[in-house]
């Protein structure tokens, strides 16, 4: 592959990820402090979209998998038709209507809408992966190249969010050192802005929006010239696309695939929480609020420059030793939420970046090698990668929904009130909980189940031999 090819593709995916990280880091404190929607209401819509994006993933592998070659290839289709509407849906996610009783309906149909169509465009894409190169060296150089777009993707959308709707959620009186025993007069004080205010929030996120949506559609055009999709390289002529159902029932009594799935399920739901709730935690929990956009925005250089870094190492020392350094992130975050200090929060932002990109990068680059693990096993079917890809994706999402929904309902209980300069002890600790604890766990109990995960780097050969052997 050259290095044309491969920066095209990587470039490819990144809009994605900017319109993905604008809405995990602002989502959710937009629907709170912006729309004035309850938390229970907002927990429904994280959860209920994330659920729809997640159950359009198999539907999505099952129509992609009849799909037939056309000349621009079999994927490709999928990608450029889905994009238009999904710069729409993602435009008016961030709108604020003038009604107020159908909020609740409008946010969730159109969030529903959006994650929707970017699984139609993302498993196309992430399958793209196995049409690029038969060589595993070229096929994990792809996929660094491509996670080190997507984590700058991750970057510019929540840098450029940040950046241009940080006034919406700054209020002067509310940096104000007020001590503890304050009256309640300036606990239930609004911190948002005058609407009269000519930059009212609406048209700030409508700015964020649309620049977002301009960004989804230089990506689409730079990847429909730059890469070039190749058709199965294994399959015979006489070889059969395998039917959905039995091959969604092969992989799911694939062992290596079950077992990297289940434990990036649990680390991906981790990831999930800390970017959900880290704008809410550094606004309302440390005494950060004057601070957060760049905290993000140290959480998001660490975790780009550090791509390049984890590919070596992982070359150097394999997969599963590299992903020891996704725990990083754990001591240091419960010294965030116990001592919340304004140096120590960048040092966290910091290792949390090196945490956050190594936990991107590896179930990309390990999944192909379970792909070829169940070709060689599987050696006369084809098709089967888009219900990989699918399957994996939906069980990531479904896990981060559910994550989502419950955190938000959480804040619901704990009586967090939108809008308030300083909101209820109980809710701070439940902040921290979601910021610490719960993330803690979750990476701890995947990293032990990626103990027992079967391809090592000798399998690893060994089925490139055998598979050339078959090609």
């Amino acid at each position: 592959l050259s290095f044309c090819s491969k920066l095209c593709y990587a470039i490819g995916g990144a809009p994605n990820q900017v319109a993905g990280s604008a809405a995990a880091f602002f989502l959710q404190i937009y629907l709170l402090d912006i729309a004035h929607i309850s938390p229970f209401h907002a927990s429904l819509v994280l959860f209920i979209g994330k659920a729809s994006g997640a159950v359009t993933d198999p539907v999505a592998g099952f129509f992609i998998s009849k799909s037939r070659w056309t000349k621009i290839g079999r994927l490709m289709p999928w990608m450029l038709a889905c994009t238009p509407f999904t710069v729409m849906s993602y435009f008016f996610m961030w709108y604020l209507p003038p009604f107020v009783s159908g909020r609740v309906a409008w946010y969730l149909t159109f969030y529903c809408l959006f994650q929707a169509l970017t699984t139609l465009f993302q498993v196309p894409y992430s399958a793209l992966t196995m049409f690029l190169s038969t060589d595993q060296k070229e096929r994990d150089s792809a996929t660094a190249y491509r996670m080190t777009m997507e984590v700058l993707g991750t970057l510019i959308g929540a840098a450029l969010q940040g950046q241009i709707v940080a006034s919406a959620h700054v209020s002067h009186h509310c940096t104000v050192n007020t001590p503890d025993n304050a009256t309640d007069s300036w606990h239930n004080t609004p911190s948002f802005p005058d609407p009269s205010d000519p930059l009212s929030h609406q048209v700030i996120y409508m700015i964020a929006a649309g620049v977002i949506g301009g960004v989804y559609l230089l990506g689409i055009v730079i990847l429909f010239l730059g890469v070039k999709e190749k058709d199965d390289p294994y399959a015979l002529n006489s070889d059969r696309a395998i039917p959905f159902c039995k091959g969604l029932g092969l992989t799911m009594k694939h062992g290596p695939y079950v077992k990297l799935t289940a434990s990036f399920l649990l680390i991906s739901t981790a990831v999930q929480l800390e970017q959900s709730n880290f704008v809410l935690f550094c606004t309302h929990a440390a005494g950060l609020r004057n601070h957060f956009q760049y905290l993000v925005v140290t959480i998001l250089v660490s975790a780009a420059v550090s791509i390049p870094f984890w590919q070596k190492f992982l070359q150097r020392f394999g997969k599963k030793c590299a992903a020891c350094g996704i725990s990083w992130m754990i001591p240091f975050a419960v010294m965030l939420v116990t001592i919340p200090n304004l140096i120590l929060a960048y040092f966290v932002a910091f290792v949390s970046g090196l945490s956050i990109a190594a936990s991107l990068l590896l179930p990309w680059s390990m999944l192909p090698d379970v792909v070829d693990n169940f070709r060689l096993q599987n050696p006369h079917e084809k098709g089967h990668e888009t219900i990989f890809y699918s399957s994996y994706v939906f069980f990531t999402k479904m896990s981060a929904g559910i994550g989502l929904g419950i955190s938000a309902a959480g804040l619901e209980f704990t009586g967090y009130k939108p809008g308030i300069c300083r909101q209820s002890n109980d809710v701070i600790l439940t902040l921290k909980i979601l910021i610490g604890a719960v993330p803690a766990i979750l990476i701890l109990v995947g990293l032990f189940i990626l103990l027992f995960y079967p391809i090592t780097e000798e399998s690893r050969k060994e089925t490139k031999l055998a598979l050339e052997e078959l090609r």
